[in-house]
């Protein structure tokens, strides 16, 4: 019975991983460049095969019926997300792949970039090219913060060349890379990566488009279901817990009597 109790518990902890990634989902749904997680589930092996203890005599009926569940690894979907119009000179969506870069830090290394599809910039107090969410300097193709001309018309084409005044100020970085699951998400819909990730970056294959933003790419309807489906199974779980602590109480009841 304890078994039982056991798979019940590694259901409910998996559930509610799921059910916070998925109410993260849900919260994000009006957010700029938000990408959602989907959070999978696994079989977990029962407990003779994961401690490794073969020279154990085995019960089949029980681990037939495995060791309950886990988390899997999540993952990120980059699925495109609306384009919005927005009229701000300084708002960018990017259609198809590719990512901004951001500085995280003031060291010009390789671990201190991240990635963003949200295009929301503004000028800070030194005159640099921010995200507006964060404040993090977007970068050019040559690493540099990009400083541009206040109250002056900016113009940026698809391929991410900055015009001011008729003259080309800088080209930002537009990059992509061939696995996304080195991407980490660390808020502000910025994503970290290693320094091997960040050394096989390449041109990116979208554009960009200038005067609009790229909405959440979170599925409202979807995101609904995935929620309910997640907390139904964390009661379920729990119940099941429930049942099984009373049988193990009637049980041990009984065989009080009995002795």
């Amino acid at each position: 019975m304890y078994y039982g109790i056991d798979i019940a518990s590694s259901g409910v902890l998996t559930s509610l991983a799921r059910l916070d990634a998925m109410a993260n989902n849900l919260a994000n749904i009006d957010t700029v460049g938000y990408k959602p997680v989907e959070a999978a589930t696994m079989q977990r092996d029962h407990a003779r095969r994961e401690d490794g203890l073969h020279f154990l005599p085995s019960n089949a009926l029980l681990e037939r019926l495995g060791g309950g569940l886990l988390l899997a690894p999540s993952r990120v979907s980059f699925r495109q997300g609306t384009i919005d119009t927005t009229g701000n000179e300084l708002d960018l969506a990017i259609e198809g792949e590719g990512f901004l870069v951001a500085r995280t830090s003031s060291d010009a290394n390789a671990d201190s970039i991240a990635l963003t599809r949200d295009g929301r910039m503004t000028l800070d107090d030194r005159g640099r090219l921010v995200l507006a969410s964060s404040g993090n300097p977007i970068i050019d193709t040559a690493g540099r913060p990009i400083r541009l001309i206040e109250n002056t018309p900016v113009e940026i084409d698809n391929r991410g060349f900055i015009r001011q005044d008729g003259n080309i100020v800088a080209q930002l970085r537009f990059v992509d890379l061939p696995d996304r699951r080195a991407l980490r998400p660390i808020g502000d819909t910025l994503f970290a990566l290693d320094a091997a990730a960040a050394g096989n970056l390449r041109p990116a294959t979208g554009r960009i488009t200038q005067r609009a933003v790229e909405g959440s790419a979170v599925d409202q309807v979807r995101a609904l279901l995935a929620v309910q489906s997640a907390s139904s199974a964390v009661g379920a779980n729990i119940g099941t817990i429930s049942y099984q602590d009373r049988m193990v109480e009637r049980a041990i009841n009984t065989f009080a009597r009995m002795g």
